[in-house]
């Protein structure tokens, strides 16, 4: 088999966006976060494939759609060096990693059941301290909270 065969593990897009380099681990948070199961575009998921740099990955395809920055910026959250591809034409036109930005807006929930934002109908705000170990603090009660504390919204 040749060297290109090996590495195809996945079929071609002609249009839409490539999640890649997904911890295994975290593929069907992501799918979950973005609402893949509603869309109507046809959706390629593969999981525990060959990495180099993570050992096993996940990865999605998603014809004909694009994401906003809102929609990686909860992406971020759960898988914080992720890659995106965007293809057009069956070429990527923009790859980028996703980082997570300085601020969470109204993707995570406050931790702190006293948190204003628990109580109101208010939209959360969240500074990233550290965005490495994932760890963010509310705006409104300034409380922290590390990764494996963080409810997405």
């Amino acid at each position: 088999m040749s060297e290109n065969k090996q590495e195809l593990q996945v079929a071609a897009l002609k249009n839409g966006t490539v999640i890649d380099h997904i911890p295994s681990e975290k593929l069907f948070k992501v799918v979950q976060l973005l609402g893949v199961e509603k869309m109507k575009s046809n959706i390629t998921i593969g999981f525990n494939l060959d990495s180099k740099k993570l050992g096993k990955k996940g990865i999605i395809k998603i014809a004909d759609k694009f994401f906003c920055d809102e929609e990686i910026n909860r992406i971020s959250v759960v898988a914080p060096h992720a890659k995106l591809n965007i293809i057009r034409n069956y070429e990527v036109v923009e790859k980028k990693e996703i980082k997570m930005p300085d601020e969470l807006r109204d993707i995570v929930k406050c931790s702190n059941p006293k948190c204003i934002t628990n109580n109101e109908p208010m939209p959360t705000l969240f500074h990233v301290i550290d965005k490495d170990e994932c760890i963010i603090k509310c705006h409104y009660c300034e409380k922290e909270q590390k990764r494996e504390e963080i409810i997405i919204l």
